[in-house]
């Protein structure tokens, strides 16, 4: 059982890493498209924004992020030219990592708990996130190579805001 604790461990692990990873990587893809003003007809932006992303909060506050970052035209390209190569390049991947997620969830709802389905599943998935997760470490940093130093400064500054207000706000809640 320890050994299906450690898998999990990995596979939530791996997930979360990932989500944070795409979710910088489409924050620059979105500030770029509403900065040119290229929403979808008949939609409003928002809502574009949470139907297409599916990430919340998150994405939306990354944007807000990016665009104080004041990014210069030929920088808003290159982000855009970078989560384009990412989506693309690991569409793949992602494909397969949905359908073993898809497969975990069938066999987690069958009537009897198979662990040795599961933890076959789990192990099957853990490569193909670790992937996912190398190739959205090197995005974000092919995405740091973009800014200059100032706006490094500026990320690093809007950053530690972010934790300090995290930090009070769990403070208050108990």
């Amino acid at each position: 059982m320890k050994k299906l604790g450690r898998i999990q461990a990995l596979a939530i692990g791996g997930l979360v890493a990932v989500a944070l990873a795409v979710t910088f990587a489409f924050s620059f893809a979105r500030a770029q498209s509403a900065s040119a003003g290229q929403n979808q007809p008949g939609k409003s932006r928002n809502a574009w924004h949470w139907r297409s992303m599916g990430h919340g909060e998150g994405r939306a506050i990354l944007g807000r992020v990016m665009r104080q970052l004041n990014l210069t035209d030929a920088q808003k390209t290159q982000m855009k030219q970078l989560t384009q190569s990412f989506r693309q390049s690991t569409q793949s991947l992602r494909e397969q990592l949905r359908a073993k997620r898809q497969e975990l969830r069938q066999a987690k709802e069958s009537s009897t708990f198979n662990e040795a389905l599961t933890t076959q599943k789990l192990t099957e998935m853990a490569p193909l996130q670790a992937k996912l997760m190398g190739e959205g470490f090197k995005l974000r940093q092919q995405m740091l190579a973009v800014l200059t130093p100032e706006q490094k400064a500026q990320l690093d500054k809007l950053r530690e805001q972010f934790k300090s207000k995290r930090a009070e706000h769990h403070g208050h809640q108990g």
